[in-house]
């Protein structure tokens, strides 16, 4: 029976859903025994050492940080380059535009900007579609958590329920003991004959197998327990005993209706999948955004040097400008027969020549520039018709994968419920067992001694009343588990027992 409870409950661990706890676990009492373990140390060790959970933590971070990043694409974006050129023989100045017959060196720096003023709100929807995938990668995140938590409790259950199989059968052994040494008494003394002897020894070499049994069992569960917490196998380990106390077997404080609406506003599985709906609409709107224009401003500061540029240039003060009178030599006006010359007025602005240094010259041919850019997309060969409906077709994907959750956690509920009222019959019936065998074993005890039944049929009685001890602390233990199921359904802490 402990292999067929194993069976069905790693089965249902597998396909459950549990809501996500965020409670943080307590570190490990100073004052606990060394290599023993509470439920909450058990935990928190598996959560923190699963590989698995490592991955999922990862994932979540990274789509935090997509998330993140998309958000700075509503700022520009600035850059900065440089360039340096050599150029020989016949070639056009970078400062005068003219030929040259020399070897030029010349630098380039430019540094510029641009923003998107609008771009069919792709912006804004990627942002809102990464804002989705973080979300749903979180809820997976818990879902994983929620499962090996489950799966560590289910280790635990199995570790505390094989100590007190182990307990019952150190007391079968002790009775069974106890049994052979009076009657090896009354056999030397001559009351009964030596085959009740033989018989009693037999049952008492099945109690002690029953024994080791359990004590095999115990050491499988510290296993299990153990790989789930990462720990190496030969390491000895303890674990604290819960004191479960024996069900009640009131009903359930909860309808199958009322856990099922818990469980779908609670369950990360299902929040997963309506996020990634979301997702799904907003890349829709993503692959519609495509099609419409786009609007971007850009803008730049330039700068050049260049070798073949003058050294020393003039350079006005500002302060006005002098006007000098300039005879031409040659040229003349007829005036009454009069040869006349030509007086030109110059005016030069106030200045000085000065020497252009490297900084000077960089300054001197900063410019700059603004641009508006508008693209307006004509044809692009259908890629956003389709794009559009393959989002269409995606987002239709994730609404039936949520709908099968949706289904999913319903059959769950429903099984687990219907679990937890079979274990608690289950429970009730093996208590009643368990009384009545009791009162039957005392009675051919009673019988037994005084000689009105045989060894056989005294042996027969213990059995039955062993097997029903053995069996009651199983069915205990897995209608406690089935309990938490439902106890995880509704949101209720893991630890309170």
């Amino acid at each position: 029976m402990l292999k067929s409870l194993q069976k069905s409950a790693l089965s249902l661990l597998l396909i459950c859903a549990i809501v996500p706890v965020e409670a943080t676990f307590a570190q490990k009492d100073v004052n606990q025994p060394a290599n023993t373990y509470s439920l909450e140390d058990c935990i928190r060790i598996a959560l923190e050492t699963n590989p698995q959970i490592k991955q999922s933590e990862l994932t979540v971070q990274s789509n935090n940080n997509i998330y993140q990043q998309s958000k700075w694409q509503r700022w520009p974006s600035i850059s900065f380059s440089a360039g340096q050129g050599f150029s020989f023989g016949r070639n056009i100045d970078p400062f005068t535009n003219q030929f040259v017959q020399q070897n030029i060196s010349s630098n380039n720096y430019q540094l510029g900007g641009q923003i998107t003023l609008f771009n069919g709100f792709q912006i804004k929807n990627n942002i809102k579609f990464n804002d989705a995938n973080y979300q749903a990668s979180a809820k997976d995140l818990d879902a994983a958590r929620n499962d090996i938590m489950l799966n560590v409790a289910l280790s635990y259950l199995q570790v505390i329920t094989n100590q007190e199989l182990i307990e019952v059968a150190q007391l079968q052994v002790n009775a069974s003991q106890l049994q052979v040494d009076r009657t090896a008494k009354l056999v030397e003394a001559g009351t009964l004959a030596e085959s009740n002897l033989l018989d009693l020894k037999a049952q008492l070499a099945n109690d002690e197998l029953t024994l080791v049994n359990a004590q095999n069992n115990l050491e499988t569960a510290k296993l299990n327990l153990k790989q789930y917490m990462n720990i190496s196998g030969s390491e000895d380990i303890n674990v604290v005993k819960i004191e479960v106390k024996d069900p009640t077997l009131q009903a359930y404080d909860a309808t199958i209706q009322e856990i099922y609406e818990t469980a779908l506003n609670n369950l990360p599985q299902m929040r997963a999948a309506n996020m990634r709906i979301e997702a799904a609409k907003t890349n829709v709107e993503l692959a519609r955004g495509a099609g419409m224009p786009s609007l971007t401003l850009s803008g730049g500061v330039y700068t050049t040097f260049s070798s073949a540029a003058p050294k020393e240039r003039f350079v006005s003060d500002g302060s006005g400008e002098s006007i000098t009178e300039v005879v031409s030599p040659t040229d003349y006006i007829l005036y009454n027969e009069e040869q006349l010359p030509i007086v030109q007025k110059v005016r030069t602005p106030n200045g000085s020549l000065r020497t252009f240094g490297y900084l000077d010259q960089l300054n001197f041919n900063r410019n700059s520039a603004l641009n508006l850019n508008l693209t307006i997309p004509i044809f692009s060969n259908f890629r956003v018709k389709y794009n559009i409906a393959n989002a269409k077709i995606q987002q239709k994907t994730y609404e039936y994968q949520a709908q099968q959750v949706q289904l999913t956690i319903r059959k769950n509920v429903e099984q687990a419920y219907i679990d937890m009222t079979n274990a608690a019959k289950r429970y009730s019936a093996t208590a009643n067992q368990v009384q009545a065998l009791a009162e039957t074993f005392r009675v051919s005890q009673v019988r037994f001694d005084v000689g009105a039944i045989n060894s056989v049929e005294f042996n027969i009685a213990k059995a039955n009343l062993d097997r029903a001890n053995g069996n009651l602390v199983q069915t205990k233990y897995d209608y406690v588990f089935r309990t938490k199921i439902l106890d995880f359904y509704m949101n209720r802490p893991l630890s309170d027992f």
